[in-house]
């Protein structure tokens, strides 16, 4: 097995369960991807060219960090509560022994930075250096049993929280579901895989474990590998990736001196600091009206059928919701148009300066819980529809 791939967090925060495969992948180009994807490769076999953000774009993530550090930390706070709460009910209430056996495991890439804070936290507040890791999960090819294994094999009364960014429509939360069934299924673990995604913003509300369910902008969805340790989105292609090796990943050198993570994760923390008496007020107030048994709605996937019949679209797959799955699709994909609730107040300024660059066109839409929708545009490369 080749080395683990080593980005730019410090050791303490997350140790990446991905192989570097730095040397051996190419990225392509987003249009050329883009027909390669829809002439059914899978996205998870090539890299997307990185985009590098503008001076103006930069500038911005600096500006949106700084004001919505604080808000960061509150949802970062209150997710890693619920996660404790959630994880007592295996050890009778006990929350050394809970805290003990936890191991935060963050789904590549964007539930990193938010798995490095929760880490963060939990160390601040309780003292406690839980265990963290970072591996891949790939929609329709599942998640890294290697990793997962390795995780078991450095401590076999390991309870797993994972941890992501945000939902979009769910897939990812459908995806570790059914995962977690078949570990469970093979296997004879202490505490079997919990599929509850904890997120700083159930979007979709898909899960109850969450900072908040408002679709704002988290300063972490602007950004690719710069805000995420440097490391690329997850690959699993069978040329470089062997049978019982971890999925790949390549590491960003050519970015190191453009890389804000550590500078995210520190300007959080540094609001947690400044702030910490009223957050721990307002996450007291939050868990007091919390419902850990909640059945999830599922209202954003409601929404997404709604947008699929509305504009014609011949999947769901084209049809990418909230803030940070438009970045993505303006930053990784070829899009069609966006969709802009104006009932939503959240700041938009990052999505609407990229629109503007690549020349997206912008359409209101108010029928969905979401701040906005990318839109991707279907059969590229042949007659548009």
């Amino acid at each position: 097995m080749k080395p683990f791939i080593k980005g730019s967090y410090s050791d303490e925060d997350v140790i990446f369960l991905l192989q570097d495969i730095s040397g051996y992948v190419d990225e392509i180009a987003t249009p050329e991807r883009e027909v390669l994807i829809q002439s059914g490769v899978h996205y998870s076999e090539m890299l997307p060219v990185e985009y590098q953000p503008t001076e103006e774009y930069v500038a911005l993530f600096k500006e949106t960090l700084k004001d919505s550090a604080s808000r960061i930390a509150l949802s970062t706070a209150v997710v890693a509560e619920q996660i404790i709460l959630e994880k007592r009910k295996n050890h009778q209430d006990d929350l050394d022994e809970t805290l003990r056996d936890l191991v935060l495991v963050s789904l590549a890439r964007a539930g990193t930075p938010i798995g490095v804070l929760i880490k963060r936290y939990l160390k601040q507040v309780y003292q406690v250096d839980v265990p963290h890791y970072s591996i891949s999960i790939i929609r329709g090819r599942g998640i890294d049993e290697v990793a997962l294994d390795y995780i078991y094999q450095q401590s076999e009364s390991a309870n797993i929280q994972f941890i992501d960014g945000w939902t979009g429509k769910g897939a990812i939360t459908k995806e570790l579901t059914e995962a977690c069934d078949e570990y469970n299924k093979e296997r004879r673990l202490k505490y079997p895989l919990y599929p509850t995604l904890a997120v700083l913003a159930d979007t979709g509300y898909c899960t109850t474990l969450y900072g908040t369910r408002e679709d704002f902008l988290i300063p972490s969805a602007c950004l690719n590998s710069t805000v995420s340790g440097l490391v690329s989105r997850t690959v699993l292609n069978d040329r470089y990736i062997k049978p019982g090796e971890v999925h790949g990943a390549k590491y960003y050198k050519e970015f190191e001196a453009m890389d804000l993570s550590n500078v995210y994760i520190d300007t959080v923390m540094s609001a947690y600091d400044k702030h910490k008496e009223q957050i721990a007020r307002e996450v007291k107030e939050t868990l007091a009206v919390w419902n850990p048994d909640e059945v999830p709605s599922w209202a954003g996937m409601a929404a997404i059928e709604q947008i699929k019949e509305d504009f014609g679209y011949d999947s769901i797959h084209f049809i990418k919701p909230g803030v940070g799955e438009t970045t993505r699709v303006l930053l990784r994909r070829v899009p069609e148009k966006l969709l802009i609730n104006p009932e939503k107040t959240n700041d938009l300024r990052h999505i609407l300066m990229l629109a503007k660059e690549l020349h997206v066109p912008i359409e209101e839409y108010t029928k969905m819980p979401y701040s906005c929708c990318g839109l991707i545009r279907q059969k590229v490369g042949e007659k548009e529809i």
